[in-house]
């Protein structure tokens, strides 16, 4: 998993960048990290995409954001935006 992951209150807090907001109060936020690969020990770039909740409809295509794990919200929401880093 990612190495910018935090726990306070033993919940995840990852930083993504937002490359979805077609869905209303919804954003995929993609999530990059670097793994080393086992055999040939060569870092290799690594993407996950997670739904989170937007409340207001904050954040725009290519923002990058903090995201919070939370209880689910819908069948993929697990995560909420909780706050807007950088403007695209």
């Amino acid at each position: 998993m990612p190495e910018a992951t935090e726990r306070i209150n033993r919940r995840k807090f990852l930083q993504g960048i937002v490359v979805s907001d077609k869905m209303n109060k919804t954003r995929v936020v993609q999530v990059r990290w670097d793994q080393k690969d086992s055999k040939y020990l060569k870092t290799v770039r690594r993407a996950t995409k997670y739904k989170a909740h937007d409340e207001k409809n904050e954040s725009k295509m290519g923002d990058s954001v903090r995201i919070m794990e939370t209880r689910p919200l819908s069948k993929d929401k697990r995560w909420t935006i909780v706050a807007i880093l950088k403007k695209a």
